[in-house]
């Protein structure tokens, strides 16, 4: 690349000329990250902007280098810069491989490490799965069955993707590692480059004779049902996993996993938080003020509670170990709270009103006495 067709360094980084060392730095992170050749296979474009982020950094990550590129521009950073007649600078980059250079930036993340470790076993995705339960069958548990769909080695080639009697081939451009090295002599030296062998797509195996069932893939997908375990303390949205049971896993890895997310229907009376019942329950005014011996509801049954004379609407009274088992561990159990409601009768007939009227004059009149100190604390 000629200088006069070279693009500032600044430029190339999207940086001010008073960047400091971490703004290069973080500068060039972003920018070759996004530029880099093994994100863009095969684009030619990105591969030589990412080259001139490479020659920016070098330089600007210098200060020698970078005080000389602000003093003298291209020229100064030139091989040749300052050389007499006694011979040329020696300030010179020799060859260097971008795999390092993403290994020291990004910890192995890019270049050489990524595409050694291409063949290497890795394990299946998972399966994603939702199942609709009843709030009983969340809070004590239960079985169901679940039908999903999952990538399982083919029966007939037994994964390898071959017909009967022939076996995959190590591809000749490759030699089995999936990978192949470009190198190109640039102004630095020898710039190295790993990217996916096109002739086996990164597998390091060419198939001639593929399986007619899976068509040389050598997995096929399959519907599967299985029994599947809804532990007792289960919540809304909450997912519960059967290990190796998602989608076979590439190179002899393990298989994926069979993740299913729980949907708890609402329950006509109960609501719940953690692990406590809630439950609104209605009495009449008769009964909030003389109390009453009543039947609740609970997850159990029904059970008995006496409400006691003079009862609040609001009033909110527990039922131990009437809850929620806590996950995992049946043998505890949160609460229930009931909330009681006093319900308000309506279209009271002429007799009903004289009564109430009655009751109200035997009290000491209507509302409360806004005199006493208590309200007002209140």
């Amino acid at each position: 690349m000629a200088n006069e067709n070279k693009r500032d360094y600044y430029e190339v980084l999207g940086l001010a000329k008073d960047a400091g060392e971490d703004d290069i730095k973080k500068a060039f992170r972003k920018a070759a990250k996004e530029n880099h050749p093994d994100l863009h296979p095969g684009d030619k474009e990105a591969e030589a902007r990412f080259k001139e982020i490479n020659e920016a950094y070098e330089v600007l990550s210098d200060p020698d280098k970078k005080s000389r590129y602000d003093q003298f521009g291209f020229a100064g950073v030139d091989p040749n810069f300052g050389a007499g007649a006694g011979g040329a600078y020696s300030g010179g980059f020799g060859d260097f491989d971008l795999g390092d250079i993403f290994g020291n930036i990004f910890g192995g993340g890019f270049g050489g490490a990524s595409t050694r470790s291409r063949n290497a076993p890795r394990k299946g995705e998972s399966v994603r799965q939702n199942v609709s339960i009843s709030f009983e069958e969340a809070a004590f548990g239960c079985e169901k069955k679940i039908t999903f769909n999952r990538v399982e080695p083919c029966s007939d080639c037994g994964g390898s993707g071959c017909a009967n009697g022939s076996t995959p081939q190590t591809c000749p451009d490759c030699r089995g590692t999936g990978t192949v090295v470009s190198q190109q002599r640039t102004m630095f030296g020898v710039m190295q480059t790993q990217s996916e062998c096109p002739k086996c797509g990164g597998r390091g195996k060419i198939i001639t004779d593929p399986c007619k069932k899976c068509r040389g893939l050598g997995n096929v997908r399959r519907q599967r049902t299985l029994d599947f375990s809804i532990p007792a303390g289960i919540d809304d949205g909450q997912t519960v996993s059967k290990r190796g049971e998602g989608h076979v896993g590439m190179n002899g890895g393990p298989n994926g996993d069979l993740l299913v997310t729980v949907n708890v229907r609402p329950h006509e009376y109960f609501s719940r938080e953690g692990t406590s019942v809630l439950l609104t329950y209605p009495i009449s005014v008769t009964q909030a003020i003389l109390g009453d011996e009543v039947e609740v509801p609970t997850l159990d049954g029904k059970v008995k509670y006496t409400i006691p004379e003079g009862t609040q609407s609001g009033t909110v009274f527990r039922l131990r170990g009437k809850g929620i088992p806590f996950l995992r561990s049946q043998d505890r159990r949160g609460d229930q709270f009931v909330t009681v409601n006093v319900e308000i009768p309506k279209g009271l007939t002429k007799e009903q009103r004289d009564l109430v009227e009655k009751l109200d004059a035997s009290l000491g009149g209507k509302g409360p006495n806004l005199k006493k100190k208590k309200f007002w604390e209140k």
